[in-house]
């Protein structure tokens, strides 16, 4: 029913209204306090009074202590409320001065406290009830000293005060309600605003972050194409004169020593023609390729890595692997990523394991190691742009992998292994099932 607050759960506005109905109970019960005890009149009556106003404080109290606790006290039974106040409001008014008694204007502020609490249909109960009252009063009184027209006049301003409250509330009522919807419209365009912003901020974050990977790139692909070009002159007068004084008719001891610089001098050339390689501008196009080539390459460019201090390790290949649809340059960036990484994790002494498995419709390019792992609080934050635990690290390594990974429809995930050390699985899903002679194989974890 429509006039009835549930109790359970108020509504902001039913609560507001019972602030504004404890305040006007409080300004009813303490005035007529005043009233009883400053005017002339006998001790009994006075006393009597007193009594009946206690009982308008206790429930004042009440409906204070459940204001407070965010309810409405007796919220499911407003009629009882209302032919009880009439009552009270009678009585009050038969022990003062009768029909002309100043309590009568409580008839007053209690339809205006019906109003605000309730709906109309019940305001116009509690005004019935009210009339009721008074009306009784005339006929226990028998006072013919007031005229039937101040009485009537008394009720028609009691009804005149519970048509204009109630169409005032009713009035707020809907007014609040738009507020309601507006403010609910206002906090989701808010709050869409806000996701907005957030991702727009993240892409740019994350294109940031693959700017400055591009040109860390490109800045070292000049490097080492520069160092190749200044030591690949030299290098070919030396292997020339090498080749030139192999000609010659030499004693055992020189030519073997010829020899042995030869084949160094062919080792620096092919280190030389790697960094060259890999240096070189990437090429971008898609195409069907063998993942073990890639891991090949990038296993070859990071035995030259400075800090390399543990054993990198091929595990064995299955046979017939079927090939990917990808660019092979940055696949290549990815693995040697994941196995530089590997090898500052291990440490002195660690062992990195790189491993081709296939798990459903994927090939994986799996790197192990045997170091200290991953701290659980970091897990989340491992392929975040700009999140290094390394101290001179840009943070970009997994992030620029993970991007490549997911633009070949594959995905990059890590996962702590149980015996120590971590675990890099970069899957790339393939379509081709014909001769596929090795059984799937899953993650270590």
């Amino acid at each position: 029913m429509n006039s009835m607050v549930n109790k359970n759960s108020p509504t902001p506005w039913d609560l507001d209204a019972e602030a504004i109905v404890v305040k006007i109970r409080w300004f009813g019960v303490l005035i007529g306090y005043f009233l009883v005890n400053s005017t002339d009149m006998s001790g009994e009556r006075r006393l009597l009074l007193n009594a009946i106003l206690a009982i308008g404080v206790a429930y004042t109290l009440l409906d204070t202590y459940f204001s407070w606790k965010k309810k409405v006290f007796l919220a499911e039974y407003p009629l009882f409320i209302a032919a009880m106040e009439s009552l009270f409001i009678g009585m009050l008014c038969y022990y003062e001065e009768g029909l002309s008694s100043t309590f009568r204007y409580y008839y007053f502020l209690s339809i205006l406290c019906c109003a605000l609490r309730y709906s109309w249909k019940v305001t116009a109960i509690c005004f019935t009830f009210h009339c009721i009252s008074y009306g009784a009063l005339f006929f226990l009184l028998n006072d013919n000293s007031q005229s039937k027209i101040f009485i009537s006049l008394t009720m028609i301003i009691m009804g005149w005060l519970a048509w204009a409250s109630t169409s005032l509330t009713s009035l707020l009522r809907k007014t609040s309600s738009s507020l309601e919807v507006l403010n609910a419209e206002l906090l989701k365009n808010q709050s869409e605003l806000e996701a907005r912003i957030a991702e727009r901020s993240k892409q740019l974050q994350e294109a940031q972050a693959q700017v400055l990977q591009q040109e860390k790139m490109a800045a070292f692909g000049l490097l080492a194409a520069g160092i190749a070009h200044e030591v690949g002159n030299p290098l070919t007068s030396i292997s020339s004169m090498v080749q030139i004084l192999q000609k010659k008719e030499l004693d055992d001891y020189t030519r073997e020593k010829l020899d042995l610089m030869s084949g160094q001098l062919t080792r620096i050339r092919d280190t030389l023609r790697e960094v060259m390689d890999f240096s070189r501008p990437a090429n971008l196009e898609r195409k069907k390729i063998k993942p073990l080539p890639v891991i090949e390459e990038a296993m070859n460019i990071a035995k030259y890595y400075k800090r390399t201090r543990g054993k990198v390790i091929l595990q064995p290949v299955p046979q017939n692997l079927p090939t990917i649809d990808a660019i092979h340059d940055q696949l290549v960036q990815v693995i040697l990523n994941l196995i530089l990484n590997a090898i500052d994790a291990a440490g002195t002494g660690g062992i990195i394991e790189v491993e081709l498995v296939v798990i459903e419709n994927n090939i994986c390019f799996q790197i192990s190691d045997n170091g200290p792992g991953v701290a659980p609080s970091d897990v989340p934050k491992l392929f975040l742009p700009f999140f290094t635990t390394k101290k001179h690290g840009t943070g970009l390594g997994l992030f620029v992998s993970r991007k490549i990974v997911e633009e070949h429809g594959g995905a990059l995930r890590f996962f702590p292994k149980s015996e120590g050390g971590s675990l890099f699985s970069a899957s790339i899903p393939f379509t081709n099932l014909k001769n596929l002679t090795e059984t799937t194989k899953v993650p270590h974890e």
